[in-house]
């Protein structure tokens, strides 16, 4: 079973990065949307705009691109089995903001269900402090991966 990643690996991977970005992307500005959303409760015409942003990023965009991530992650991962072993520090860290990554996105969904039904007691400025969580996992997943620093 491996020939076959090992022959389409770096098809693999350029899938990876650009599932990787677009997931990203939207753990970007889903947060930001729902700040603008918080914080114009009471713009109902601009609050419902904002529902349906929010419903086909996440939907559309954020959950098929992560999904795709982590398919063709575990599939370079299953190519490459050493690089979970000991001295290999760097990826299981960035493997661990993966995960947080994962708990980040499905918390989204109950923000957005929160919002979309009026229930969210969240207030802007909590979406904004919300909204540096993805920024500060991508840093650190990016200085793992470009620098493996242990």
């Amino acid at each position: 079973m491996i020939e076959w990643i090992n022959e389409y690996y770096s098809w693999i991977k350029w899938m990876h990065y650009l599932a990787f970005v677009s997931w990203m992307a939207g753990l970007f500005y889903l947060p930001r949307l729902f700040v603008y959303h918080a914080e114009n409760k009471k713009n109902q015409g601009f609050v419902e705009v904002v529902k349906i942003q929010e419903k086909k990023l996440y939907f559309a965009i954020q959950t098929p691109a992560m999904i795709v991530t982590l398919i063709t992650g575990s599939l370079m991962l299953h190519a490459h089995k050493e690089v979970l072993m000991v001295g290999s520090g760097y990826m299981h860290v960035k493997l661990t903001c993966v995960t947080l990554l994962i708990i980040f996105h499905i918390h989204n969904y109950f923000c957005l269900k929160a919002l979309a039904n009026n229930t969210s007691k969240k207030s802007g400025k909590y979406f904004r402090v919300y909204n540096e969580f993805p920024t500060i996992m991508f840093i650190i997943i990016a200085w793992m991966i470009v620098l493996r620093p242990f």
